[in-house]
């Protein structure tokens, strides 16, 4: 019987992927919650034997805001929407104070040092490949500062997560051209087609879908195609802590019990999240993800479920 698997992906980004709708200096105390919960997190995969894919936004490996200038790309996302453009922001908030909130070359060398992690991509600006105004030359253009700056760091990027899951397939070419062979794709639920329109419809199905049974989540290595890059559609978004007790009951059930199905039916169940929603209760958060690893760990002795990066899987359709 073939082994059930347990994918995590985690997108990296901090202020990088909220700031065209968060205020950062009314932030302060959630990313730096967020910063003190990622060590945390990776003791907590070290201890559990656990591998994770970290994709991350390439701005982060800049040390400073003249590292940012240097390594910014000569053509850069000409979004209709300006609030969307990381360079008029980064550019308009470089002398607040706020700087580990932007960089975060430190903690990418601590989850590079932990084992079993994968540092992925989450393109270099936390590149938006839907919106309108933008291209494909940007984008290929995106990639290449997020892979000449992970380089420097010793790392060779294998896998990509699009940001804000603008699952873009025209733009996979790109990726193939730069050795990305791997990227995330989106549940093949209806309301999870971001091509399609973002009804109320759609946003209540999302929300509820993480709380009540509307469907198996989990899905077999047979169904994933052989091809550079391959699609490994995710299972399920870890949603940040709830202030009600028994919505995250709900939400913690709805996880573990995915994870046992997996794990019985011999299929890869891929979780993800952002480290920064960890950062509205971080205790409550590491708890939970505790209380997810008791499970796999069970289903690790019981089943013989294995844990894997989104890079190994991928080498296994080879």
């Amino acid at each position: 019987m073939k082994k059930g698997t347990l994918v995590i992906s985690l997108d990296f980004e901090l202020i990088w992927g909220i700031f065209d709708h968060a205020d950062i200096v009314t932030k302060k105390e959630y990313f730096d919650n967020t910063l003190q919960v990622i060590p945390k997190i990776l003791d907590c995969f070290y201890k559990n034997e656990v591998k994770a894919t970290w994709a991350t936004v390439g701005m982060l490996f800049n040390e400073n805001w003249d590292e940012w200038d240097t390594n910014s790309p000569s053509k850069k996302p000409t979004y209709s929407n300006l609030k969307l453009d990381p360079y008029v922001y980064g550019n308009s908030h470089r002398n607040i104070g706020l700087d580990r909130f932007f960089f975060a070359p430190n903690l990418i060398k601590e989850i590079q040092n932990t084992k079993g992690q994968e540092i992925g991509t989450h393109t270099y600006s936390h590149y938006y490949c839907l919106e309108t105004g933008q291209n494909k030359e940007q984008f290929a253009n995106d990639l290449d500062s997020a892979i000449k700056l992970a380089n420097k760091f010793a790392i060779s990027l294998k896998s990509l997560v699009f940001p804000r899951n603008q699952f873009n397939e025209s733009y996979l070419e790109c990726c193939a051209e730069r050795q990305i062979v791997t990227v995330r794709s989106n549940p093949n639920d209806w309301y999870w087609d971001t091509l399609a329109p973002q009804t109320f419809a759609t946003k209540f199905f999302r929300t509820a879908d993480a709380y009540v049974p509307l469907g198996v989540k989990s899905y077999s290595t047979k169904s994933l195609k052989l091809a550079v890059p391959s699609c490994q559609p995710s299972s399920r978004f870890l949603r940040p802590q709830h202030k009600m007790e028994l919505i995250n009951s709900l939400r913690l059930s709805r996880i573990k019990n995915e994870i046992i199905h997996a794990a019985k039916a011999g299929e890869i169940y891929h979780l993800w999240w952002h480290p920064h929603n960890f950062g509205i209760d971080p205790d409550g958060a590491i708890k939970t993800l505790k209380s997810i690893l008791e499970v796999y760990k069970y289903c690790k002795e019981t089943f013989g479920m294995d844990s894997k990066t989104m890079e190994e899987i991928h080498n296994d359709l080879i």
